[in-house]
């Protein structure tokens, strides 16, 4: 999942208290101006280590001050992408944490496919789209006959081009089965690339989990793991939230192995198994 990097564990780092808008706060700015480059809201993450790290990384490069390196990123492309790169890790890989896919293939599929109609699944925060493919690989192999459309939105543009490739690296395989990967890939140039069908299941586009446009109770399934660690409380209670309620009834929330939904029931959720959340 695409993560704004901020080295250690910031899960454990509790966000700077600033009046918003105060007129010496020169990360609040700088924040308002990376998003108007790039439509990433640094201002959503946890301060504190967020904000060591910018500026340590603006002091490298040779900048006075948060006011002045934004003056930089704007006046350079390259700079802007520079800056990207070492401020976004896209932490993902085919089978990430293959207990939690045993769980969907086995489990969840079967049951969602059950009910009788099409399923729609939403691969949230994709990064370059290793989620969205094991899902189509599960589907093929546990639910073959049910028609199944999976979509995946992420914040970097540069990700999304790449998921729309289907094409992942023998480190991004690692942790894959090795008859699985052998049904419902290709080895290619060094790599794996999803064979058609997989990617005739799969659809990319840029989006902002928290301001992009969310159907209420269309969804059967949402994955959203390993996105939310670096988010303050506001941030991650709101889009859970979201996240809930685009479910259908029936419907099922995954996260991540390091991550929890606050209040469940108050955003009509029962936990179903570890990590895994049941619409009401």
């Amino acid at each position: 999942m695409t993560l704004l990097h901020t080295g250690a564990d910031a899960s454990a780092t509790k966000p700077t208290t600033r009046r918003a808008g105060a007129p010496d706060d020169e990360y609040l700015a700088f924040c308002e101006g990376v998003r108007a480059l790039s439509s990433i809201d640094l201002s959503q993450y946890k301060r504190g280590q967020m904000e060591r790290r910018i500026r340590s990384f603006a002091q490298r490069k040779g900048s006075t001050g948060l006011a002045d390196y934004l003056d930089m990123l704007r006046a350079s492309k390259d700079e802007l992408e520079d800056f990207l790169d070492r401020m976004t890790i896209n932490v993902s890989q085919l089978w990430r944490n293959p207990e939690q896919w045993d769980l969907v293939g086995r489990s969840i599929l079967p049951e969602l496919a059950g009910h009788g109609h099409p399923l729609s699944v939403w691969s949230a925060g994709c990064s370059y789209g290793a989620e969205a493919y094991t899902v189509a690989a599960l589907c093929r192999e546990h639910i073959p006959s049910t028609r199944v459309q999976i979509r995946g939105t992420d914040i970097d543009k540069r990700m999304i081009e790449r998921a729309r490739r289907g094409w992942f690296s023998a480190e991004d395989a690692r942790t894959a089965p090795p008859a699985m990967l052998q049904r419902h890939f290709e080895p290619v140039d060094g790599g794996w690339q999803a064979r058609r069908e997989l990617v005739a299941m799969c659809t990319f586009e840029v989006g902002d989990l928290l301001r992009m446009h969310v159907p209420s109770e269309r969804l059967d399934l949402v994955l959203c793991r390993n996105t939310v660690i670096y988010f303050n409380d506001e941030v991650r209670n709101a889009l859970h939230e979201r996240l809930a309620r685009s479910l259908r009834p029936g419907g099922y929330l995954v996260i991540g192995s390091t991550e929890r939904v606050q209040d469940p029931r108050a955003v009509g959720l029962t936990p179903a198994h570890p990590f895994v959340y049941r619409k009401s």
